[in-house]
């Protein structure tokens, strides 16, 4: 399993360039504006192929929004311009980012590779692979850069995942729990003035 893609540097910089825009021109009340387009010089590559993605915002290092799309039904671009978004006002479990909070918010894209079947749990490699558990009506996912933030091994990764999923413990080995993993290109949004 590798990634059949990669994000250049210029795409990285697009990308948050596109993200930045969507939080502060909201911010500033501009309701029209519109999602930036990439230039031919970016071509049609990565950026107008349906990915999903994932915009994390942290303020002095501590979680301040994280939304994303683990499938993507649109151009990358616009999924990074809508999940930015999303991350900085729509995310229930913080109240919306305020002007105030703006100047100390950093940001980092996730763009997700496909979602398959996980073979074998042993494979998983920390760091690398993301994961995403289903059970019934529960599921449950995990950026792969969490599990190397938390320090937890691969056991505690996949009871973490339970939690998260509001399953009980080990209902990852369960013959109606679907694991699956994917990875992803992380990178953080170097922002305007840095």
């Amino acid at each position: 399993m590798s990634l059949p893609f990669v994000v250049s540097p210029e795409e990285q910089e697009f990308l948050g360039r596109t993200a930045e825009l969507s939080i502060a021109g909201t911010l500033a009340g501009k309701t029209s504006l519109r999602v930036p387009v990439p230039s031919e010089a970016l071509g049609n590559g990565i950026l107008s192929e349906p990915l999903g993605s994932f915009v994390t915002l942290r303020r002095h290092n501590d979680l301040r929004g994280c939304i994303g799309s683990v499938i993507g039904r649109e151009p990358l671009y616009q999924n990074v311009w809508r999940m930015a978004h999303a991350a900085a006002f729509e995310d229930p479990r913080f109240p919306p980012v305020t002007p105030g909070e703006w100047p100390d918010i950093s940001l980092e894209i996730s763009v997700l590779g496909p979602l398959s079947p996980c073979p074998d749990p042993a494979a998983i490699e920390i760091g690398r692979h993301g994961l995403l558990l289903a059970r019934g009506p529960r599921s449950g996912l995990f950026l792969p850069q969490v599990p190397v933030e938390q320090g937890w091994d691969l056991t505690a990764y996949l009871e973490n995942l339970c939690r998260k999923a509001g399953l009980p413990p080990r209902s990852w080995q369960a013959d109606d729990a679907a694991l699956y993993w994917y990875e992803a290109v992380v990178f953080p949004v170097i922002r305007a003035g840095e």
